[in-house]
This record gives C-alpha cells, structure tokens and sequence, in this order.
C-alpha cells in the first residue's frame, strides 16, 4: 500500500510540474466548471464589455437629459477699449447751427466694463418632459442588450465547452484501441516469428496502428484549437492554462424538459428587448407631437457696469446695476413641415418595430419546434449508438477470444475492430450532436440559464 501512495504521489507530482513547465511566463493556471466559464466571460469577453459600456453612455446621456429641465446659470463679462469713441451726428440746430445741419459729437468713454449673470428654467417643454419619462426605459433598453450578450456567449461556451469534455472519451478511446493495436501487432509479430501467421498479416496490423497514431494527432490538433477557441470566447489570454473541470455524460444531455408545446414569447430576451424597443418608439413619437406646444421658460438678469475715462476700475468710481426678471414664452407656428415629417418618420419606424416583433415570434416558433424535433432525435440517437458501441465492443471481445484460442482469422479481428471504431465514433458523434442540440433547445424555449 506504501509503495502505491508512493507512486501516485510521483505520478501526480510529475503531472503537476510538467504543467507549470508548459505554461508560458507570466501566465494563470484556470480550473474552471462552465458556469466559472461563463462567469469569466461575464467580465472579460469584450462584447460584454463594450455592451457594459453602452449602459454608461446612456446613463451620461440621460444626464444631458435631465440638465434640460434644471436650471441653467451662465456669467458673462465683457471689456471695450475704445481707440475711437464712436461718433453720432446730431441736429446742428440743438447747439444753433443752421438748420437741415449736422453736428458730429461722442459720446461715452474710452473703458467699459460689463459683468453679469443670467438664470433661465424651464418651465414647460413637452419634449424635455417626455425625455425625462423615457430615462429609465433606455437604460432597460440596454441592460437588456447586456442580458442578450451574456446569454449568445453563454450558448456558445456551454457547446465549446461539452465538446472538449466530450473530447476526453474520444481521446481515451484511440488511446484504447491503440494498446489493443499494439498488442495485435506485438502477437502478430510472434506468430511469424514462429511460422503461424504470413508476414503480411504483421504488415496489416502496423498499417492500422500508423492511421490510429494519425488520427490522434488529428484529432489533439482539433482539441488543442477548440481550447483556442474557448479562451477567445471568454476573452482569456492564449498564454494562460486552461483545464475543464465538469463531467458529462449522455444522461446529462438527456436531462432538459421537452414541454408539452407550450412556452413564452417573453421568456426569449431578443422578445424583451424588441418590446422596450417599441416602448422607446412611443416615446419618440410622443416627443414629437409635443414639439407642437409652447414652450415657457423664466429668464432673469443681474449685471454691473462701469465706464472710465482712464482704466481705473479697481479703484474709486460707481459701477451701475441693471437687474431683470421675467418669462419667455416660444409659440410655434410653421416649421415647414417638419415636425408632422418627424411625427410620421417615428410612427413608421414604430410600425417596422412592430413588424419585426411579429417576425420573431414566427422565428421563436420555429426555433423551438426546430430545436425540439433535432433534441429529440438527438437523445434517440445517442442511445442508439451507445448500444450500438456496446455491442461491436462485445462482438470484438469475443471475435479477440476466437482469434487468441486459433478459431478466427486476423482478417475477422480486424474486421470487428473497424466495426467497432466505427461505432465509438458514431456514439461520439451523437454526443457531440447531442450536446449542441439540448442548448439550442434551451436557448429557443428560454430555459438557457
């Protein structure tokens, strides 16, 4: 018992250093479960990012929004220096000239100043009013874009992930028939040696372990590239490890509900978005019907002004106050038409959301009874082929057992040993087929979690 704790320790130990020495410098080792992948994608997948990103632009948007129905100050201040006062003529008679005469004189001063503030509320814009309502609809608008994000990535992780999973059986497989190979070769080899069997039959045997040897390299060049594939979807650096922690197994494919036939629309996330995508339509159209309203807006005034001879403001001399308040009342009376253009432009736009909504039901429709009939023969499939492996498996054993005891020739054992790869590949791929079928099927019911 000793020594078999001691050479798994070794054996464990051995794998562990040989994955920090294939690990790049200055990359992570990941052990992640799918729902760790999907997590991981959550933060790191730049679509979500940007899609996160979104949200705070329309939060900053709503902000510019919101200013339109806040108060506004502004300061203003101004400085003339007049190296000509500006002239006026003046009847020449005032000072007594002649009459249909003209006196040219200047008035002010060469330095003025002017400060001031000026306020302005509004205090009723139909349009402001009706952006104010539709804030939160736009900020749904996008977390939703979030939520449809989230779950196309998700879709495709949960099946890249599977797959590689699923990966490892076909990779145990080869690595199965390839001992079996290389024992047939091995015992090929000794009957010739001793004049039982011809040299070809040892031939036929090597021929069979070389395309075995090539298909694993194959297929590891496949799996090494799914990897690829599923670290860019999580938006992981290439460099960094990756190992699959869940299991699967045909009756997990298995284990999602086939309805009855019924399901909701509302439960698909494109659905909700295309609904607060017709909400934000209302809203615009509603906009642009209030665009036909007056406007009224309080305006106030407070300002200081001075004029010099010399520039001398900072010491003694009067600066003059003018102070105001009042309101400002727009009324609008012909725009050219455009604002009836803009109301019909809104309303189409509505109509073609509207059209688009009732196109994804029809496509939600045929998702699912789609996604419904391929899961189930899928399930139908996977188990077929199961048996299917189990029983050329069987017949290989027991064609093996004839050929060891001298009642079956090498050509039966070679025969039933292509069967049964042939069958493990089918059983694979009905895993393979199986696995991308049940998260279709719950993407377009809505069950995708």
């Amino acid at each position: 018992m000793r020594l078999t704790l001691l050479s798994c320790f070794c054996l464990v130990s051995g794998v562990l250093a040989a994955q920090t020495l294939q690990s790049p410098a200055g990359s992570t080792y990941h052990e992640f479960s799918v729902q760790q992948a999907v997590d991981y994608s959550a933060k790191n997948n730049v679509q979500v990012k940007n899609a996160l990103l979104d949200v705070q632009v329309q939060q900053q948007k709503n902000k510019v929004i919101t200013a339109g129905a806040l108060p506004s100050l502004a300061g203003s201040g101004s400085f003339t220096d007049y190296i000509d006062i500006p002239t006026t003529l003046i009847p020449a008679e005032f000072s007594g000239g002649a009459p249909g005469t003209f006196l040219p004189v200047q008035f002010g001063t060469k330095y003025n100043v002017n400060a001031g503030l000026t306020l302005q509320q509004v205090l009723f814009d139909g349009q402001v009013f009706v952006g104010l309502q539709a804030r939160r609809t736009s900020i749904d608008y996008y977390q939703k874009n979030i939520e449809i994000t989230q779950e196309n990535i998700k879709a495709n992780i949960y099946k890249v992930y599977y797959q590689l999973v699923v990966s490892k059986t076909q990779m145990d497989q080869i690595d199965a028939n390839i001992d079996l190979l290389k024992k047939l070769s091995h015992d090929a080899k000794l009957l010739n040696q001793n004049g039982f069997v011809e040299k070809l039959e040892v031939d036929k045997a090597d021929v069979q372990l070389a395309n075995l040897e090539t298909e694993k390299l194959k297929t590891q060049n496949t799996i090494d590239n799914g990897y690829l594939g599923l670290k860019l979807l999580m938006g992981m650096p290439v460099k960094d490890s990756l190992v699959l922690t869940d299991k699967i197994t045909d009756e997990q494919i298995s284990s999602a509900s086939l309805d009855d036939g019924t399901y909701q629309y509302t439960d698909r996330k494109e659905y909700q978005g295309l609904l607060l995508t017709q909400k934000l339509g209302e809203y615009n159209i509603k906009r642009y019907k209030m665009s036909y309203l007056p406007t009224l807006s309080l305006i106030g005034n407070y300002s200081k002004a001075a004029q010099r001879t010399q520039f001398n403001f900072f010491g003694k001399g009067d600066w003059f106050t003018t102070s105001y308040f009042g309101l400002n009342l727009s009324v609008p009376i012909f725009s050219g038409f455009a604002k009836d253009a803009n109301v019909k432009q809104a309303q189409i736009e509505l109509k073609q959301t509207e059209n688009q909504i009732e196109n994804l039901k029809l496509n939600i429709d045929n998702d699912v009874t789609k996604a419904r009939n391929d899961y189930r023969t899928a399930i139908s499939t996977i188990n077929f082929q199961k048996r299917n492996m189990q029983l050329a498996e069987s017949v290989y054993n027991q064609t093996k057992k004839k050929y060891d005891s001298g009642l079956a020739s090498s050509t039966d054992l070679t025969n039933t040993q292509t069967d049964m790869r042939v069958a493990q590949s089918n059983y694979i791929n009905a895993l393979y087929n199986g696995i991308i079928a049940r998260v279709d099927y719950m993407k377009a019911s809505g069950q995708l979690k």
